[in-house]
């Protein structure tokens, strides 16, 4: 492979509980003119694959491995609960762990400059912050969420607030500036980054990984008042309308079955009362604002590049790191009383103040299945409604050959149907860096080689696709598990949430997860469980059946004292 002489830069851009279809590029309804734009000069992929939450698929970006390996098995606030099962388990160990050569610890090395602004969620301790594991300037918030003003609650003396760090040092929430606000500020933070004289002319990795539109949904009443109105038929309508337009981008085939949707929630949208369906539309009136300052803030990192001269020579990545957020832990009576009783105390969430500083809202489960439609369900889930994510890359030597010769590349706006993983980007930026993965040694210490395969080819043309058909790819988070073999993909939900059984899907033609083929086509299902076996057993997974409680788990899982 050629490599153009002056080393690229790489901007990776990670959107939190973004829905598959609520970029505009995707389908969407909500303003988000600059990613377009990054996808019409680049390529969208619309069978891109993380894990189902996201502290395990931001383990899987920064390693190329699997996991549970990487040191996600179990998200960190899910394992504490059952250290029987989890405690002094290689891969379990609740941070990115040192059984792993981290993305910006071996460019750092290779001479890169590296940089995270935003969300972190791969350990709180000092040891696990960013920059002990090779980002040489860093502002993150630590935990899994926060409120995206600066909000200080001093009713409260059990209240914790977001943790913060930059750097080396804690930052105390009170510290930040009185017009915080997430979005803004991490993308403050990581231009200045970009500009630091520590940089000194080197190329560089730079990680934004924003909060949004993760929940609480909080954003300028301006900003909201932009969609006023826009959601007031529901989100059945929402489905309806993004299908259809996805289709006429060209992210999902015509004539897809789509799954039915399926509430965890006593009521429908035809079952609400007037005021309830227009504080539900006032929410997602919010959610969409957040995503719109989203885009904004891309708008103007990539006018900074621009600025700089930089924009041409660096590849910029933007993706969510799972599927919408549905809150499916809502329906869990203890839980839904646990979060009832915080709001109640600390916020105001009356209709006229949904979206400030002071509301905690969340949408439901049906406006997440309007988002990842046609798939089933939604984050957390290891059906395709949980893994399958938007994903755009922007990098014009590559789509333009000039770094590297062949056939008709697949970029310029095309739509990419083939399938990749999270696992795959620290492979394709080592390759276009031009540095190879250190191999099994990495200052001192056994590593593993990356499970994911480099985008390149594929990106340049000279390859049919990144995966073969051979290829073998599996998924576990809170006892659900799923494997996938060429279109054929085996998936067991454990109940109450599935049915407590291994069921078989051809994924190229049923996309939505609804023909169950494991009675009639049982000998492909013994295949694919076959494939699970060795999955689990190269990956060190800990399969937790019925020996716990999963509701109970996920209810103790929750970071609500963190908001």
């Amino acid at each position: 492979m050629t490599i153009a002489e002056k080393k690229p830069n790489f901007l990776v851009i990670v959107a939190d509980d973004l829905g598959f279809t609520d970029l505009s590029a995707f389908g969407g309804e909500i303003d988000t003119p600059n990613l377009k734009k990054l996808a019409e000069s680049g390529a969208r992929f619309t069978d891109f694959h993380t894990a189902s939450a996201c502290s395990p698929t931001r383990s899987m970006l920064l390693s190329g491995t699997d996991n549970h390996i990487a040191g996600l098995g179990q998200m960190a606030e899910f394992g504490k609960n059952f250290p029987e099962l989890f405690a002094g388990k290689p891969g379990y160990e609740g941070v990115l762990n040192s059984r792993v050569a981290a993305l910006p610890e071996i460019l750092q090395d290779a001479g890169y400059y590296t940089f995270i602004s935003g969300k972190w969620h791969l350990g709180l301790t000092p040891e696990n912050w960013p920059i002990k594991r090779g980002f040489e300037k860093s502002f993150t918030l630590l935990p899994g969420a926060g409120n995206h003003y600066k909000y200080v609650y001093e009713g409260d003396s059990g209240f914790m607030p977001p943790l913060y760090a930059e750097d080396d040092k804690s930052i105390e929430l009170s510290s930040l500036p009185d017009d915080f606000y997430s979005t803004n500020y991490f993308t403050d933070r990581g231009i200045e980054f970009i500009d630091n004289e520590q940089r000194q002319g080197r190329p560089f990795l730079g990680c934004l990984t924003y909060t949004a539109p993760h929940w609480p949904y909080q954003a300028p009443v301006e900003k909201v008042a932009k969609y006023k109105g826009v959601y007031d038929n529901g989100p059945g309508h929402l489905r309806a309308r993004r299908l259809a337009a996805a289709v006429k981008a060209g992210i999902i085939p015509p004539g897809v079955e789509p799954h039915k949707v399926e509430t965890q929630r006593d009521k429908t949208w035809a079952d609400l009362t007037d005021d309830e369906k227009k504080i539900e539309s006032r929410i997602m009136e919010t959610y969409a604002a957040m995503v719109d300052i989203l885009d904004e803030n891309v708008g103007r990192v990539i006018s900074h590049l621009e600025s700089t001269g930089e924009l041409d020579n660096t590849f910029i990545l933007f993706m969510s790191d799972n599927g919408a957020e549905g809150f499916m832990m809502e329906a869990l009576p203890l839980q839904l009383t646990r979060i009832t009783d915080v709001i109640e105390r600390r916020y105001d969430n009356s209709y006229e103040n949904i979206g400030r500083y002071n509301s905690f809202a969340w949408y439901s489960d049906q406006w997440a299945q309007a988002a990842t439609a046609p798939s089933y369900m939604y984050k957390m889930w290891a059906s395709e409604g949980g893994i399958r994510c938007p994903l755009i890359i922007h990098y014009p030597p590559i789509f333009n050959k000039t770094i590297h010769g062949g056939a008709e590349p697949r970029g310029q706006g095309k739509v990419s149907g083939g399938f990749t993983t999270v696992m795959d980007i620290t492979p394709t930026i080592l390759d276009l860096a031009g540095v190879p993965h250190p191999g099994e040694n990495f200052r001192g210490r056994k590593v593993v080689i990356p499970r994911g395969k480099t985008w390149v080819l594929y990106l340049a043309g000279e390859a049919e696709r990144v995966h073969s058909e051979e290829t073998v790819t599996g998924w576990e988070l809170f006892g659900q598990q799923a494997i996938r073999k060429g279109p054929l993909k085996a998936l067991f939900i454990p109940k109450p949430f599935g049915p407590g059984k291994w069921q078989l899907f051809n994924l190229k033609k049923d996309p939505g997860e609804i023909h169950d083929l494991a009675d009639t086509e049982k000998e492909k299902l013994d295949a694919m469980l076959v494939h699970w076996a060795e999955y689990v057993a190269e990956t060190g997974l800990i399969e937790i059946g019925d020996e716990i409680d999963v509701q109970r788990a996920l209810y103790n899982a929750t970071e609500i004292d963190e908001l």
